[in-house]
């Protein structure tokens, strides 16, 4: 799977996690020179407390685009520090 967002591929895997539609990424197969932390956080009371990064690619910026678990609640052990996207990044094979 790729994620893609202004014409970059930002992250690449063949090993993605599907949770309520969303592909998680593993965190090594993100770019990071693309993500740049947020101190953004949601929490979801299944999985738990969610960071998000910011996307800079080719000179544009996507506020909170990619978010992930640095701690999960055991429902969603499987997709500790896995990073999924929305906000137009697009996920596909």
């Amino acid at each position: 799977m790729k994620a893609i967002w202004n014409g970059e591929v930002i992250a690449e895997s063949d090993e993605t996690v599907v949770v309520e539609g969303n592909h998680y990424f593993p965190h090594n197969s993100i770019k990071s020179d693309f993500f740049k932390p947020s101190n953004t956080h949601t929490t979801c009371h299944w999985k738990g407390v969610a960071s998000y990064y910011s996307l800079e690619v080719n000179g544009k910026e996507n506020k909170d685009a990619a978010w992930f678990y640095p701690e999960t609640k055991e429902l969603a052990k499987g997709i500790k520090n896995y990073v999924a996207f929305w906000k137009g990044v697009k996920v596909e094979k």
